[in-house]
């Protein structure tokens, strides 16, 4: 794999871009669960050793895929990465709707897009947090006594929706974009089918949703948190993710946990942190 430039992931090669990544999993689930089940239409290129930045050990010194339109930067930490001279070009024949990750990586890839006319039309900014055990007892606090998490079935399709609608419209669209009703229902009944997802329920109502929406080497990944609004500060959240925590932990004793939350959202940092989550690197979604 020696080089000086940007240049394709060759299938035979596969290996040491797996240990590249198992390298910075914990900063990078989306694109190790991307990598162990690519789509026909992903793009992996790698900044080869040989380069000036590589490690020295015969392994990649960084990685970028482009999968369902999203460019997704894994640059081991070296800020001194050269944007790829191919991206201009890519830019231009592909769309792109976002480019996702850590931020001081990420922001080697939008000025680049930026020096192409790009601008962006919504900036998200988290903390990734991590949980690498399994927490000591923790109590929800002051939620509902009729409260009831459980695993829904494609027979709770048609109430859960309305709540992953909002959260997509509250949480994941940017300004100015479009709502896809039929997509989410769609994404929404594979979770389901999956069993990675859990509900919660009070007086009989749906009111409260949580899933694992990736898993990688040794990692899940949980996110579509929502609440519906009249029922928030009830401790719903907490023992959502208690109880999601509890049941990934279960399907993988070795494996770790990672989410991100938006740095203004204080609520779900105090319900992340108070399940065990740490501050783990700052995240950014930027959209275009």
């Amino acid at each position: 794999m020696e080089g000086k430039g940007w240049r394709r992931l060759k299938r035979r090669e596969a290996a040491r871009g797996e240990v590249f990544l198992r390298g910075r999993e914990r900063y990078c689930v989306s694109v190790c669960s991307r990598f162990l089940n690519p789509d026909s239409s992903d793009r992996l290129w790698v900044y080869p050793a040989g380069s000036p930045v590589s490690q020295g050990n015969g392994q990649p010194a960084a990685l970028l895929l482009y999968s369902r339109r999203i460019l997704f930067p894994v640059f081991g930490g070296c800020l001194d990465i050269p944007s790829p001279k191919f991206l201009s070009r890519f830019l231009i024949l592909k769309p792109i709707h976002a480019i996702q990750g850590l931020t001081e990586e990420a922001a080697i890839l939008e000025e680049t897009a930026l020096s192409l006319g790009k601008e962006k039309t919504e900036q998200f900014d988290y903390d990734l947090m991590s949980l690498d055990r399994r927490p000591a007892a923790v109590s929800p606090g002051g939620a509902s006594p009729s409260l009831c998490v459980f695993t829904p079935g494609l027979g709770e399709l048609d109430e859960l929706f309305p709540l992953q609608a909002a959260y997509e419209k509250e949480e994941v669209i940017p300004r100015g974009g479009k709502f896809y009703a039929e997509s989410s229902r769609f994404s929404l009944e594979r979770v389901i089918k999956g069993g990675q997802i859990l509900a919660a329920r009070v007086e009989g109502k749906i009111v409260g949703k949580i899933h694992c929406n990736a898993q990688s080497f040794t990692r899940f990944q949980i996110g579509g948190v929502y609440v519906h609004p009249d029922y928030r500060g009830l401790g719903i959240a907490t023992a959502m993710t208690l109880a999601m925590v509890e049941s990934l932990f279960n399907q993988g004793q070795e494996k770790g946990i990672t989410l991100f939350v938006k740095k203004r959202n204080a609520a779900a940092l105090a319900v992340y942190k108070k399940a065990g989550f740490v501050y783990t690197a700052d995240y950014r979604i930027s959209y275009y």
